[in-house]
């Protein structure tokens, strides 16, 4: 329902860079173990949560330079992966979030310093 499957075309959407593909939660719902944002903050709505579905391969790092300059080099780009993982529940700051809809449902798209907080359980959807 909420994850990435063979069956599903979120499989075939790529995150890019440092963002993160996130589906907004109701603020009404909160997770087995209480985490919840009280009425006054969501009703800002300048922080949301919401469960992370993709995330982008992270910050590329700059190619280190060999002994050798003379040589040529295959330029491979290579990434510091992101913090968050799939099925992590996201607080993040709204204001830097970009809304999107995908097969009839809402997701936002966030960079990496946007999300405030990640909770990550095994029994999060449950």
């Amino acid at each position: 329902m909420f994850e990435v499957t063979s069956d599903n075309r979120l499989r075939s959407l790529i995150v890019v860079g440092d963002r993160v593909l996130i589906r907004p939660k109701n603020p009404d719902e909160k997770t087995r173990s209480g985490l919840y944002l009280p009425a006054t903050i969501t009703e800002k709505e300048q922080v949301q949560s919401g469960y992370v579905i993709k995330v982008g391969p992270g910050f590329p790092i700059p190619a280190a330079s060999e002994d050798e300059p003379w040589k040529e080099t295959e330029e491979k780009v290579k990434y510091m992966p992101l913090q968050a993982k799939e099925g992590d529940l996201a607080i993040f700051l709204q204001r830097n979030a970009v809304e999107l809809e995908y097969d009839d449902q809402k997701y936002v798209i966030v960079p990496q310093s946007s999300i405030l907080l990640l909770e990550r359980s095994e029994d999060l959807f449950e």
